[in-house]
């Protein structure tokens, strides 16, 4: 059991107390539970993959969000991680589509231009009728520098590029946001050049 409260200990958000109240579930559930959990985990591993298009997590390509032809095509969310999308999503304030970066530029940890989703978005670029780029990274070092990084490289191609308005946390992820503040940075969003 030691082994499995290890386990569990790992997943985000979950602290020793509360792997080892899961563990002590999971050894008191009848042995068809756990396997149909156990089958849960794995298929949901296996079929869960990435958008060719966004980078979003997604079962089917492209993604729900990149198939959704209700949503503006010109208008495109830069994200950190995929996880933000579904941040940014339940706003309900952004009507577009979106651009996972898979990280931010970080230097001092080896993290890169080309270490990041950048060339699939300028292929985006090429590709699809985006007028607006919208950048909502974190609003940290790494962030600021990603953000400018991006305004530069991508300024000159004729799409205007905004920042979400400031009032999430500094030195903070999307994930510490409550739907109204990002809401409203979302609605704030200043040009960046």
């Amino acid at each position: 059991m030691v082994e499995l409260v290890a386990a569990l200990g790992k997943l985000p958000g979950i602290g020793p107390r509360t792997a080892e109240r899961l563990a002590l579930f999971i050894v008191q559930t009848d042995v068809q539970g756990v396997e149909h959990l156990a089958r849960a985990l794995v298929e949901a591993r296996q079929r869960v993959g990435t958008c060719q298009r966004c980078g979003a997590l997604t079962e089917t390509q492209p993604c729900p969000i990149c198939s959704d032809d209700r949503r503006d095509p010109s208008l495109v969310c830069i994200v950190e991680r995929p996880v933000d999308i579904l941040l940014v999503d339940k706003a309900g304030t952004f009507r577009g589509k979106f651009h996972v970066l898979g990280g931010k530029l970080s230097p001092l940890n080896g993290v890169e231009p080309e270490d990041l989703r950048i060339a699939q978005l300028e292929a985006r670029l090429g590709e699809e009728p985006i007028r607006e780029l919208v950048l909502a990274l974190p609003s940290d070092v790494e962030g600021d520098a990603t953000s400018h990084y991006l305004a530069q490289r991508l300024g000159s191609r004729g799409v205007l590029i905004s920042r979400i308005a400031h009032g999430l946390p500094a030195g903070a992820g999307l994930e510490f946001a409550d739907e109204l503040t990002l809401s409203r940075a979302l609605e704030g969003r200043q040009p960046m050049s």
